[in-house]
């Protein structure tokens, strides 16, 4: 598959979703690939979590003006590499978006050989988004050097 454009997938769009774009922004590719946050259920459109947004920031990265909106069929393409942080989440886009083929749904974690996937910082405290915005910088790490290989 020739990726063009990725999408972190989560719950709400809010968190790790923005927390994994933005990392991703921060990261060198030897190609073009657009990079995009999206959730499952975006009730209406808002910001990226506070929580989020200050380990984000504290590590060098700007997301000001994120705002988190919900996945739509025309965000996906053929050439289209969606990335969930859970299985469940993987088979809701699957159930939910029946043409989608298989291998352009993915969990990050598994995507890239980690054992665990991410943990969902949501509601925890601020060590807690530390940790969860550490594991997905490795795994996007990784990501980045599989698609740099392609």
């Amino acid at each position: 598959m020739i990726c063009k454009r990725i999408i972190f997938v989560g719950q709400t769009g809010a968190c790790r979703e923005a927390m994994a774009a933005g990392i991703m922004h921060e990261l060198t590719l030897n190609k073009s690939i657009e990079i995009l946050a999206r959730g499952l259920v975006v009730l209406f459109e808002g910001p990226i979590n506070q929580k989020a947004e200050a380990v984000l920031i504290s590590n060098g990265i700007d997301v000001e003006g994120y705002v988190a909106r919900q996945l739509e069929a025309e965000d996906i393409s053929e050439d289209t590499l969606v990335l969930t942080f859970e299985a469940g989440q993987k088979e809701k886009i699957l159930e939910q978006y029946v043409n989608l083929d298989e291998e352009h749904v993915q969990v990050l974690t598994e995507y890239v050989g980690d054992e665990l996937e991410v943990i969902d910082p949501y509601g925890g405290t601020l060590t807690a988004y530390g940790l969860c915005y550490e594991s997905l910088r490795t795994s996007i790490r990784k990501l980045v050097r599989m698609l740099c290989d392609e």
